[in-house]
């Protein structure tokens, strides 16, 4: 009697599947796969939190700290060339005589 109903609840071969099915079908086991890991994420730690607003404190601090020095250096580096030109200005008086050594420098120098 067994040998009778030993194939009526065994699995059909499939010939053939549409490809767009199983393109579907793999979409949505992705799809419930993330939702899954995300439903199973734990909350946060505490400690954790704490670390993350940390490093955003610092970088923000590393960020004003490098616009400052930009700017500082950018600064000596406008005086630094004030100072040079003042003294080839200065120069430039002291060692030309006259008309004829002006017209041979650079109009930034006049």
């Amino acid at each position: 009697m067994t040998l009778l109903r030993s194939n009526q609840h065994a699995y059909s071969k499939i010939d053939k599947e549409d490809p767009e099915e199983v393109r579907s079908r793999r979409a949505q086991f992705l799809i419930y796969k993330v939702l899954d890991r995300v439903d199973s994420r734990r909350k946060p730690s505490f400690l954790r939190i704490r670390l993350c607003r940390l490093k955003v404190k610092i970088g923000k601090r590393l960020k004003k700290l490098r616009k400052s020095m930009l700017v500082s250096v950018s600064a000596a580096r406008i005086s630094f060339y004030k100072q040079a030109i003042t003294q080839l200005k200065t120069w430039k008086r002291f060692f030309g005589p006259a008309e004829s050594n002006i017209a041979t420098l650079p109009a930034f120098f006049k």
